[in-house]
């Protein structure tokens, strides 16, 4: 207990004479055997023990039951707590994007071109960021980094939120291939257009985004027989980039709202026998049927938005993760908030609790349901044996904005600082107007 202490205070940023470190140093590899106990254990597949005990030895996860301890291992006693699986941010420009337009150096999220699929987001992820300590205060301890620009955006990663570089933070790569499905209903714009600026017609948008999904299925039809051939007198980046889609060891993210969008996307799983998650889905309700009959899972990217259309309900946005439980349909939620950075995500969950789900399923959402969605629910997404020790210990209700005080958190057993630059303006500010 006295070393998991003395390694959580180490690798806190301290803060003295009203000075705060500029620097939160990624932890280091924590081979301990220790038990957390006496906690309100919430599982992540819709399980929760009430007095229990969660063992990691190795930086896994031994053993999740009740007051139980093993007399070589070292215990934590988090009495009154809850104990829950880090939080996953499945899509995110998180690492990418620092400054958004501001300052053009301190982004590389966007490239130029139309089709980018050897576009690797790995390796620009900047493990640096200012936000990634932020988040990791508020439980979300690994994220699928996305890359953005142009039709066929290029590959995700998912990063682990503690490391010094890009490769110590990777912890799946090129998991998934990402498309923009083009704009299939016009609708009359919410702001006013400026009158002396000439706007192309409805007729003629539908026919240039109808040009565009027949240019995204010729270029998957050329990568479909570059994938069959087993010698190639030269190598082609692009489609050498989208090969695991065709051997299933990538997915297809779609990044679509509307119905008639999703449907193109269904079309693109049964033509070419790709694993496709729909990202966005405001619509998704509608066809919530037909996603599940497709076994085509969905990512809700913002639930506290406007409706899609003037006939919607009014909190739709916050009804359609319901909906999609009902209909059995595989979903996770995201957060892509650009004023608060995506650290909302749990309280995101927490308003889909209040419009229909139960608090154990909008947990799921942003944990285990996560994982599946990624691939990697084998070593994350829940607290199971087996699994890597990615843990977050709350005093509250993780989904409560109101009591939600995380106090601890692990990644792969290592115990990381949740100190960040907000806390540390915060203790500036409070040692400048003598509030200490």
């Amino acid at each position: 207990m006295k070393n998991i202490i003395a390694s959580i205070i180490l690798l806190t940023s301290v803060v003295s004479n009203g000075k705060a470190q500029e620097t939160v140093y990624p932890s280091k590899e924590n081979k301990e055997h220790f038990i957390i106990t006496n906690a309100t254990v919430h599982i992540g597949n819709g399980q929760v023990i009430e007095n229990g005990s969660v063992e990691i030895n190795n930086g896994k996860i031994v053993k999740v039951s009740t007051g139980t301890t093993a007399a070589s291992a070292r215990v934590m006693n988090a009495s009154g707590k809850h104990v829950y699986p880090g939080l996953i941010l499945p899509v995110t420009d998180l690492g990418l994007k620092e400054i958004g337009s501001g300052v053009r150096g301190s982004n590389d999220f966007l490239e130029i071109g139309d089709l980018n699929p050897n576009v690797r987001s790995i390796v620009a992820y900047n493990t640096d960021s200012k936000f990634i300590n932020v988040l990791k205060a508020n439980g979300i301890l690994l994220a699928g980094v996305t890359p953005e620009g142009g039709t066929i955006t290029g590959s995700s990663s998912v990063v682990q939120l503690d490391g010094w570089n890009w490769e110590d933070a990777a912890y799946k790569m090129d998991n998934a291939i990402h498309l923009n499905m083009p704009n299939l209903v016009i609708r009359a714009p919410r702001r006013r257009v400026n009158p002396t600026t000439p706007q192309p017609s409805a007729a003629d948008q539908l026919k240039e985004a109808l040009q565009k999904v027949e240019e995204v299925k010729g270029f998957f039809k050329d990568a479909k027989m570059y994938s069959q051939e087993t010698n190639h007198k030269e190598t082609n980046l692009k489609l050498e980039a989208v090969k695991g889609l065709f051997n299933g060891s990538q997915k297809l993210f779609v990044h679509a709202n509307q119905v008639k969008q999703m449907l193109v996307a269904i079309d693109f799983a049964k033509d070419f026998g790709f694993n496709v998650v729909i990202v966005g889905g405001n619509e998704s309700y509608l066809i919530a049927d037909l996603l599940k009959q497709n076994n085509i899972p969905v990512i809700l990217n913002n639930e506290h938005r406007l409706p899609e259309t003037e006939d919607e309900d009014v909190d739709q946005p916050y009804k359609t993760p319901a909906a999609l439980q009902k209909a059995g349909v595989l979903f996770a939620l995201n957060d892509v908030n650009e004023e608060t950075r995506y650290r909302n995500l749990s309280f995101n969950a927490g308003t889909a609790a209040a419009y229909g789900l139960t608090k154990e399923q909008a947990l799921q959402a942003i944990t285990l349901n996560s994982a599946k969605i990624l691939g990697v629910d084998k070593t994350t997404g829940s607290l199971e044996e087996g699994k890597d020790a990615n843990i977050v210990i709350s005093d509250g209700d993780i989904l409560d904005m109101k009591s939600s005080i995380i106090t601890s958190a692990f990644i792969q057993g290592r115990p990381v600082s949740l100190d960040n630059k907000q806390k540390q303006l915060y203790e500036r500010y409070k040692y400048k107007y003598s509030l200490k």
